[in-house]
């Protein structure tokens, strides 16, 4: 009996960190949109939130404590001295609580890691892996494809083909190709260190990455939350989360 029939899997999701408004209130909030919150749990998940918070690797170890799985969620620009580049003027600002969101999940993709914890990364976290494990990033796409499709402004969400590698694990959950919902500027460059390409759009931009073996760790540039329709990469973790939990507890 795999772990999905046995054990509902808590995931730990990343937060914003920023100023938001709500009623007369304007405050520095953590927050994320709800739609993540409804693709783990119709994949059969339980959502826990990660605030951005101070931190070092043993403060992350006590949140992972608690997961079965680990999603890193999209968001405002890595910044560009965590992988040795000077800021581009597209780039978001340089602040306290951008860098204190960047060490966090830095942290908790460590501690995933290390404990051999299922991991998805969408839109900034696949960016935020890659980084992690010592990669680079285009900071501007425009720069490099020359349009920006990819990020049309105004928040509306650009569609793109995107075609999957064969033989890799997000081929084996989504197929061949998928239209995928996209909002970013910036994209790999440079893969992490383990890191294998899972997919590329028509431009040849990575838009997926993960590491073979038997551990799901899998990070996508696109917003599969824009399209609960297509439940598949959800599925994917919150499956193998299940099956951390159930050899955790000893089910």
């Amino acid at each position: 009996m795999s772990g999905s029939d046995s054990v509902r899997p808590v995931l730990g999701l990343t937060t914003y960190l920023q100023q938001a408004q709500t009623g007369v209130w304007d405050v520095r909030a953590s927050f994320l949109p709800a739609i993540y919150l409804d693709g783990v749990s119709r994949a059969g998940g339980i959502a826990a939130l990660l605030p951005p918070q101070p931190v070092d690797d043993g403060i992350a170890d006590r949140l992972l404590a608690g997961l079965d799985g680990l999603i890193i969620t999209g968001g405002r620009d890595v910044m560009p001295a965590s992988y040795g580049q000077r800021p581009h003027p597209a780039t978001d600002e340089d602040l306290a609580d951008n860098r204190m969101r960047d060490a966090l999940e830095f942290a908790l993709v460590r501690g995933a890691m290390r404990r051999g914890m299922p991991l998805l990364g969408i839109c900034r976290g696949a960016q935020v892996l890659n980084v992690a494990l010592g990669g680079t990033l285009h900071q501007h796409l425009p720069d490099v494809v020359g349009h920006t499709h990819h990020q049309q402004g105004n928040a509306v969400f650009s569609t793109s083909s995107v075609r999957t590698v064969p033989g890799t694990r997000l081929a084996a959950l989504i197929g061949e190709s998928s239209d995928a919902q996209c909002y970013h500027h910036q994209a790999i460059d440079r893969l992490g260190e383990g890191l294998v390409v899972g997919a590329r759009d028509a431009d040849g931009v990575i838009e997926a990455v993960e590491i073979p073996g038997d551990t799901f760790v899998l990070a996508v540039q696109w917003h599969p939350e824009e399209r609960l329709d297509d439940l598949r990469l959800f599925a994917g973790v919150v499956a193998a989360a299940a099956d951390y939990a159930t050899e955790r507890l000893g089910a």
